[in-house]
């Protein structure tokens, strides 16, 4: 559906509709941006003031925030805002320009792979020997699965993603552009006889669990013996490098450029904030939150909010700050003394 009226939306996303609803809506946007016919959110009582100088036909609020809708608009109060346009951008989204159904004709598939039912292989893809491809998945232009390469059921592969050998995908993963899984692990000693360095062989895998998304340009690298692994149900943002023999717990969430060394631990629902940089054989518990930038040089408990260079408990980082900014007044009056 391309247009829907305040109360379709309304019964979509289980609100309570307060003003017209016969209001058309054909489009989503932030409350900045938005224009007549669009919809936009409110999720924080800090933004309600905004509503006001919106352009916007209507909003998704969060229950709890007072604002009202205002002359010719609406307001849809739902639980959890975010949530509620997050479920109509599903509804919104333009269709998906999908390859056809069966393999390309510049595809080349080697005859010992297996493709499940009604796969579909874009253009230029490359399918190594023993690998299988699950039912209902997508390879858009120029992925490459190297030897015996396992992907599970419902996957979409998005252009340039590389997966090396014996490397493996469960189900419903999304895998966005130029995801590289199973490259080399980072291994070097001197060479005893000072001729440079003697590099590592990393002859393990990568293991991704199922529901899994992987943003555009991250690396995974397979383990030195066993795998790398990543949990069930994480998600992963771009540009993140995940060394070898790392294990990343379900659900776990990693934000852009972070840096993962190798053998990393990480547990379950732990939450890691863009360009966190953790050092390697560190062990990090379940339900942590990483504050961006924030420098792991130690093992960090379950449960804890850890921030700052080297990281610490955000408490201790926050007042070690503060202390900072007072260090020039300080330095003045000592030289007044």
């Amino acid at each position: 559906m391309s247009s829907w009226t305040t109360q379709q939306i309304a019964q979509e996303v289980g609100g309570e509709l307060v003003g017209p609803a016969d209001l058309r809506i054909d489009g989503l946007e932030e409350l900045a941006l938005a224009q007549p016919g669009q919809l936009t959110f409110i999720g924080e009582g800090k933004y309600a003031g905004r509503w006001a100088s919106s352009q916007a036909s209507a909003a998704l609020v969060s229950r709890g925030i007072q604002v009202e809708p205002g002359p010719g608009r609406a307001l849809i109060f739902v639980d959890n805002a975010d949530l509620a346009m997050a479920a109509l951008l599903e509804r919104f989204a333009p269709s998906a320009v999908l390859p056809p159904v069966g393999v390309h004709p510049t595809a080349v598939v080697d005859p010992t792979a297996r493709l499940g039912e009604q796969v579909r292989i874009g253009p230029l893809c490359v399918i190594g020997p023993g690998v299988v491809v699950g039912d209902r998945c997508v390879l858009h232009s120029s992925v490459t699965l190297m030897q015996e390469v396992t992907i599970g059921a419902d996957c979409v592969l998005w252009p340039g993603v590389v997966i090396r050998e014996r490397c493996t995908v469960g189900d419903r993963c999304i895998l966005h552009s130029n995801v590289n899984i199973g490259a080399d692990g980072f291994g070097y000693r001197p060479d005893p006889q000072g001729r440079g360095l003697v590099k590592i062989t990393h002859i393990g895998t990568v293991q991704i669990g199922h529901d899994v998304e992987i943003g555009a340009g991250t690396c995974i690298d397979r383990g030195k013996f066993s795998a790398t692994v990543i949990g069930d149900g994480s998600k992963i943002d771009n540009l993140v490098q995940i060394g070898h023999n790392c294990r990343i717990g379900r659900c776990v969430v990693l934000s852009g450029s972070t840096g993962i060394a190798g053998s990393v631990t990480i547990g379950d629902g732990t939450m890691i904030g863009g360009m966190a940089a953790i050092k390697d054989h560190v062990t990090i518990g379940s339900r942590v939150q990483l504050t961006g930038c924030a420098q792991v040089m130690n093992d960090v408990p379950d449960g804890q909010t850890w921030g700052g260079s080297p990281a610490q408990p955000l408490k201790d980082a926050v007042q070690q700050v503060l202390a900072l900014r007072r260090l020039p007044e300080l330095v003045k009056q000592l030289k007044r003394r």
